[in-house]
């Protein structure tokens, strides 16, 4: 088939003589819109948007939102018509997959049909045309007609549209046909409603949300809602200048909304309430399954054969197995019924909970000073803000107590402390992370970094290498046993290591500065004891801080003392002789003690003895072993009874004797290391002291 263009269904309006398409998807227009009247921002990401108006009897008002947006509305949103009056519904377009809904009309439109393809829909239906007289009638068909015309021939396809009229059926090329109407007003509306549907979905910015109220005289509304917003964020200049520092923090807020805010009350939230996203706007389709009916042949006659007479034991047995089978019928069912009757309590217990309505205000969200675990700023000013626009608006602007130091960390930096100030936020207002800009003297000082950060609370912010102070890090360490105790033959061992830390802290500066305050931050770990200084400035997860003031061009010294104590497991059987002797010489272990080692050391060195007697016995008969096969090999060069041959055999005769004898002393001396093991062993294992 040859498709015309597709200019064929924009036109399909004017062509079929349609009313013109709504601009807002539809002839209802709202009574008024919502302005929006508090915001609360969030550091999650989230914003809580409040319209307030005032409506009399019925109104239908609008909100325009984003169409990314209301997934979010749909999921939070509440609606609230005072003084006596009723939300009825909220409406707005449907999400449903535009192919989808374009099908479910009367004249489907889906896939952009060309008009051949539209008018074949339309068979049967009754129309008007002018191909230029009028025609009135129903469409038949419509069908390609090829020619072939030309010099040279070429084949030409065009379109022609059957009607059936009150004369007869009538064939009309489409290329002659200037207009065409439908004159059936149910199809006209279809497709009417078809086309502005099509026209909405090409706005994907925004979206109308109608709410609908009923009521009678003036009333209050309120709507509020969650939606994604930019994260709002903070920065602070902390001005060190004068006597007092001074503090200011400021909040950058983004409206990236399509709306201006127009004398808006704005609170900014801290925290991180949970928050998600659920696709709620698109409409949702289960598949099922398709059960095709089942088909029966029809029965076939049956010739059926003579019966007797049945006796009345017979019918007795039937009848039994009759009512047998309606008991096991009926207990079924007795056995189905609770669950229709768990099914009937549910609902009823549903239908009670719902007939208690839940009072639910806004009051308590948009003007309490905290939400939950949250903190919040409330401007003292409403705010105007035009759409797309960020502002910083001032949320701190207070005098606070801030002293400047030196801050120190080995980690950071090996040679030179930090200049820095520990703050105090002496405010009533908790501080967010942000960054900090210092200035000193009426300059820039230098940028810094602050955590969250409470009233009452302090912080160290650190801002600029100070190059006036050098600090010279040394450390030692010195172990020394404080008792041994022996349980089944192991010796537990407790040992007391000393750890000297020592920081030389010199100001180079001038007699005219003044003395540096160091604030020194030593490593923290869990399994030392701080012995001195035994009083830190402030202690963290993972340091101590000390505090010294070195005075302009001296140099001063800060000794941090800990002390470690570690216990080790020692099976004296397993240890040699010498780490015995010195556990032995420690001055803190026991009497008891020392003479259970020392038993241990003496039965250490039999035995030591004995298996080294031992090992010389098998080496002794190794070497003979090994001359009498260098005997055997001469004997087989020479004549027995030579003179040679008879020495030959004389030795070997002499070092098998030997050999005798070895074994002999060997096996002996094998079963006294045994026993010396056994009696070490049985020994130190009933060591307990």
């Amino acid at each position: 088939m040859l498709h015309l263009p597709t200019l064929w269904l924009s036109a399909i309006g004017l062509i079929v003589g349609l009313p013109p398409i709504q601009a807002n998807g539809g002839p209802d227009m709202p009574d008024m819109d919502l302005p929006v009247t508090n915001i609360v921002l969030f550091s999650s990401g989230v914003g809580y948007f409040s319209h307030k108006t005032t409506v009399d009897q019925d109104a239908t008002l609008r909100l325009m939102l984003k169409t990314d947006q209301i997934n979010d509305a749909l999921k939070s949103m509440i609606m609230i018509d005072h003084d006596g009056g009723h939300v009825t519904s909220a409406t707005y377009p449907s999400n449903n997959p535009i192919e989808r809904a374009l099908g479910s009309f009367g004249v489907d439109i889906s896939g952009n049909p060309t008009l051949p393809v539209l008018l074949n829909q339309l068979r049967g239906a009754q129309v008007s045309i002018a191909a230029p007289d009028q025609i009135d009638g129903s469409i038949l068909n419509v069908h390609n007609r090829t020619e072939i015309a030309g010099d040279p021939p070429v084949t030409i396809t065009s379109h022609v549209l059957t009607l059936v009229t009150s004369t007869g059926i009538r064939s009309m090329p489409m290329d002659s046909i200037d207009h065409i109407e439908l004159t059936n007003p149910v199809l006209r509306n279809e497709l009417n409603k078809a086309l502005a549907l099509l026209a909405t979905s090409r706005d994907t910015e925004r979206k109308p949300l109608d709410i609908h109220c009923t009521g009678t005289g003036l009333r209050r509304v309120e709507v509020g809602y969650v939606i994604q917003t930019p994260v709002w964020k903070t920065s602070y200049r902390l001005d060190l200048s004068g006597n007092t520092p001074l503090l200011q923090g400021w909040a950058i807020v983004e409206n990236t909304s399509s709306n201006d805010w127009n004398n808006v009350e704005l609170s900014l939230a801290s925290g991180r309430p949970v928050s998600f996203t659920q696709d709620l706007y698109t409409p949702l389709y289960i598949d099922r399954p398709e059960v095709k009916p089942n088909l029966f042949s029809s029965l076939r006659p049956r010739a059926h054969e003579e019966g007797s007479k049945q006796s009345k034991t017979d019918q007795n047995t039937h009848k039994h197995a009759r009512e047998h089978r309606m008991r096991t019928a009926g207990k079924l069912m007795d056995h189905e019924e609770p669950d229709f009757n768990a099914r009937n309590l549910i609902a009823s217990n549903a239908s009670s909970e719902q007939d208690t309505p839940r009072k639910i205000t806004f009051q308590e969200i948009a003007e309490t000073g905290s939400i939950g675990e949250l903190f919040r700023y409330t401007l003292k000013h409403p705010v105007d803000m035009p759409r797309r626009r960020s502002a910083m608006l001032p949320i701190i602007h207070e005098l606070v107590n801030a002293r400047k130091v030196s801050i120190y960390n080995q980690q950071q930096l090996a040679k030179h402390p930090l200049n820095g100030v520990l703050l105090t936020n002496n405010t009533d207002l908790t501080m967010l992370a942000g960054p900090v800009t210092i200035f000193d003297a009426g300059a820039y000082a230098g940028d810094a970094q602050i955590e969250h950060l409470v009233p009452g609370d302090n912080r160290l912010l650190s801002y600029a290498v100070d190059l006036n102070v050098t600090i010279d890090p040394s450390r030692q360490s010195s172990s020394r046993i404080t008792s041994v105790n022996i349980i089944n033959g192991v010796a537990q061992i407790s040992k007391l290591t000393n750890h000297i830390q020592k920081y030389l802290i010199k100001n180079k500066a001038g007699d005219e500065s003044t003395a540096r305050h160091v604030i020194i931050e030593h490593p923290y770990h869990d399994n030392r004891k701080l012995v001195e200084p035994s009083d830190p400035l402030e202690q963290t997860t993972t340091h101590y801080r000390f505090e010294v003031t070195a005075d302009p061009g001296t140099t001063t010294e800060l000794t941090v003392s800990e002390q470690e104590t570690t216990h080790q497991s020692v099976h004296i059987a397993r240890e040699s002789v010498d780490t015995l002797l010195w556990y032995m010489k420690q001055g803190e272990i026991s009497k008891k003690v020392r003479e259970a080692i020392a038993k241990a050391v003496t039965l250490k060195n039999e035995l030591s003895d004995l298996e080294h007697v031992h090992r010389e016995l098998k080496k002794k008969q190794t070497r003979i072993k090994n001359g009498q096969e260098r005997l055997r090999q001469n004997l087989r060069t020479v004549q027995h009874s030579s003179a040679l041959g008879k020495r030959y055999l004389a030795k070997l005769n002499t070092e098998e004797d030997e050999i005798e004898q070895l074994e002999s002393i060997i096996i002996s001396t094998k079963s006294q290391v045994d026993a010396k093991r056994r009696e070490l062993s049985t020994d130190i294992q009933n060591i307990n002291l």
